[in-house]
């Protein structure tokens, strides 16, 4: 089991991973014209700020010596990393269909799995300069005003100073419920989804936005409740659900109402909600 020195020790090179990785994301996306956009087996777009972004965090934290599964390495087959104690989990770029669009919604996740568990999360909008990072028992944080910096070394102490604990207490609970969906990838059973949600609260209002971003949103109170109802990965949620949780809100499959689970032979999650540590639905 991972314990609180060791902990310290790998807070600093998830956290700076990250901000180094949004680094190389905000150098390609300040030149529209240099995306070289191409498309991967499952027909979902990427870029070269997916790959860059994908060599910084490979390069930095291979000084850990521990594993990396990330959505732009190679496939790795399941008996390969099926007996993995301790791996990182990474997606270099969350949101490429946002940062194609141009509208600033994409995001770092990077996640410390432990027997397949994530001990350890962050979270980083390099756009918005906003950091969210969460240990297992230990909370969950926003640090702002992180500028994406290719030669990031914050130390432990530097991180926790000055963070702000989520839930936000100015969050708490709205006048109507305020849902959230992907901008990109709604179905038809999002929409009956929320419809049947608007029976029993007309009033719900519902927000567009894309990336992981949304975890951070219900994390922070901003947000009550997210349903998706198509494929994600589990580089997409593993950040994501570990820092909504430490903020008291929960991801729950849809249907059945169980747990996400982790290093499947399938990388594929099912449909799931998020609820807000606030959320009445």
């Amino acid at each position: 089991m991972i314990n609180d020195k060791v902990r310290m020790y790998l807070l600093p090179p998830l956290f700076n991973a990250a901000v180094r990785a949004g680094a190389s994301i905000m150098n390609v996306y300040k030149n529209l014209d240099d995306y070289y956009i191409s498309l991967k087996e499952d027909n979902t777009p990427i870029t070269v700020a997916d790959r860059v972004a994908h060599r910084t965090i490979r390069e930095y934290l291979g000084t850990t010596r521990i594993p990396i599964l990330s959505e732009e390495g190679r496939e790795m087959r399941y008996e390969e990393r099926r007996n993995w104690e301790l791996y990182w989990l990474v997606d270099p770029l969350d949101g490429t269909v946002e940062f194609i669009k141009g509208n600033n919604e994409f995001t770092v996740n990077i996640a410390l799995m432990e027997n397949n568990v994530c001990m350890g999360a962050v979270i980083y909008v390099p756009y918005f300069e906003k950091m969210y990072v969460a240990g297992r028992g230990g909370g969950a944080f926003l640090k702002e005003h992180i500028v994406p910096d290719a030669a990031a070394a914050f130390t432990y102490d530097e991180i926790v100073q000055g963070w702000t604990a989520l839930p936000l207490a100015s969050e708490a609970g709205h006048e109507h419920p305020v849902v959230a969906v992907s901008r990109s990838h709604q179905t038809p059973e999002t929409h009956e989804h929320i419809a049947r949600l608007r029976e029993m609260h007309p009033d719900l209002e519902v927000v567009e936005q894309g990336s992981s971003y949304k975890f951070c949103l219900l994390a922070e109170g901003r947000v009550d409740y997210y349903v998706r109802t198509t494929h994600t990965y589990e580089w997409d949620t593993a950040a994501g659900e570990l820092i909504l949780a430490e903020a008291g809100g929960s991801t729950r499959t849809l249907p059945g109402d169980g747990e996400l689970l982790y290093n499947e032979p399938d990388l594929r999650n099912p449909w799931f909600v998020c609820r807000s540590k606030f959320c009445k639905l």
